[in-house]
């Protein structure tokens, strides 16, 4: 060990702050309005996100009927069509989660998020003025990577700040706010996209008042401190005693005293990981298991999510009473996380996405057999709430069982895997809609959630109660 890094590990002994004393006062540390704030700060930054990412499916008609892309295609790699733009999106999320994942554990949670943001906000916008399918297709993708490193960096974020005890919580919450933006995306598409307000054409107005919203960043940026943990991990002790009495003083404990050198193991403090590390024991089994995990799941997300309109019209349905409909079913994604946040820490969280796995192929083969408006929409409503009882847990999961040195990039290596599945996911459906109708969309999901119940029921660790880097 260098004297710069024994000298990094005394300071943190003299502090208190060692990385493993920091996990395990955050671990220890009961809620406070403070922390639920800074939850609420980090989600609503996310709400952009969601918003930019939801969209795909809600402008989809209106890319139809402005001519610049149509619902299927005769080539099934199609790019024409609007199975090439969902996939210019995933293809982006891609990049952005597998290759820039690492960015938030190089350059910190807070500086990431924020910039992040503003990338995908500035590309949408781009991607709102072009008039060729090309052009929209190539600014979707860039949006796309800003979009997948957001992700990564809210997900690390949220995990260092929560006690486990709390975890499932704080990622219903979480996410119940964040998809606040799905019914505002759905009742702008369902107002606008039939429209051209200004002779312009309404998705582009759909796009650009999410982009002039999203500028709200610069404000909450100044209200959300750095993680501790990360501050930790790469030597700046006061920075993150700093926040952590923060932290601490909001919830009534009060200051830690200083522990014994030999307690706080400083070596670790200034520990090193790098990409190569996912690939090693004990880390492997992880990466593959959440790897299949994560590439089967998109197709039960995604391919309810970013067809629900263009599967209501296969139904017979007319496109302005398929976006109304849509607007309907989009109010379940907050309300399903809050709801699911009274169980989200009482059980572990393998077996909750095993149980909404489940949901989403039962209600899912119900909406294919239904043409009824009312059982329709109250299908597709445990659709998505299925769906968002699994994306809430899984969000925590996958970031959990990495350490601190390597959470974004693993959570982002993993993740990058829904991407891949996603961006093929549009062209799968729109091919399997074609031949087999809206039942075929429906089993191809069933099959795909199969294999999901089997990788985590089987493989996936428990988690429940067990504190970070632990």
């Amino acid at each position: 060990m260098s004297a710069a890094e024994i000298e990094t590990g005394l300071d943190f002994a003299a502090s208190g702050s060692g990385p493993d004393e920091i996990s395990r006062r955050l671990e220890s540390m009961p809620a406070s309005s403070y922390l639920w704030r800074l939850v609420i700060l980090l989600s609503l930054g996310g709400w952009f996100e969601v918003y930019d990412l939801f969209f795909t499916g809600y402008i989809a008609p209106g890319l139809n009927r402005s001519g610049l892309l149509t619902t299927t295609t005769q080539a099934f790699f199609g790019f024409s069509g609007i199975g090439a733009f969902v996939a210019a999106t995933f293809a982006g999320l891609f990049v952005g989660t597998l290759f820039l994942g690492f960015l938030a554990d190089r350059f910190g949670r807070r500086s990431i998020f924020t910039f992040a943001l503003l990338g995908y906000t500035a590309a949408s916008v781009a991607m709102a003025c072009q008039t060729t399918s090309g052009g929209v297709l190539l600014w979707r993708f860039i949006a796309g990577i800003g979009i997948g490193v957001e992700i990564i960096t809210i997900d690390t974020y949220i995990t260092e700040l929560a006690p486990s005890w709390m975890r499932g919580r704080a990622f219903a919450v979480n996410q119940a706010v964040m998809f606040t933006a799905v019914p505002v995306v759905a009742f702008l598409s369902w107002w606008l996209v039939p429209l051209s307000p200004f002779g312009i054409d309404g998705w582009r107005w759909v796009v650009l008042i999410g982009a002039a919203g999203s500028m709200v960043i610069w404000i909450l940026r100044l209200f959300v401190p750095e993680s501790p943990l990360w501050l930790a991990r790469h030597g700046r002790a006061e920075e993150a005693v700093k926040i952590l009495r923060t932290l601490e003083a909001s919830a009534g404990v009060a200051p830690a005293r200083a522990e014994r050198t030999a307690d706080l193991l400083p070596a670790r403090a200034v520990a090193k990981a790098g990409f190569a590390e996912l690939f090693k024991p004990p880390y492997l089994s992880l990466v593959v298991m959440f790897m299949i995990f994560n590439f089967c799941q998109a197709f039960g997300v995604y391919g309810f999510a970013n067809w629900v309109p263009a599967l209501l019209v296969e139904k017979g349905i007319t496109v302005t009473k398929s976006l109304q409909y849509s607007f309907i079913i989009a109010f379940a994604y907050p309300i399903a996380p809050l709801l699911a946040a009274s169980f989200a820490d009482r059980f572990e969280r393998k077996w909750i996405i095993c149980g909404a796995a489940v949901a989403i192929s039962v209600f899912g083969m119900a909406f294919s057999q239904f043409a009824e408006p009312v059982l329709l929409i109250l299908c597709g409503v445990l659709i998505t709430a299925a769906n968002m009882t699994m994306s809430y847990a899984y969000h925590a999961y996958q970031t959990e069982v990495f350490p601190t040195t390597i959470r974004a990039r693993a959570s982002g290596l993993v993740y990058s895997m829904s991407r891949v599945s996603a961006t093929f996911s549009g062209f799968i459906v729109a091919y399997v809609l074609r031949e087999a109708g809206v039942g075929g969309v429906f089993g191809l999901i069933t099959s795909a959630m199969v294999v999901v119940i089997l990788a985590i029921a089987i493989f996936g660790p428990n988690v429940r109660g067990k504190p970070l880097d632990t």
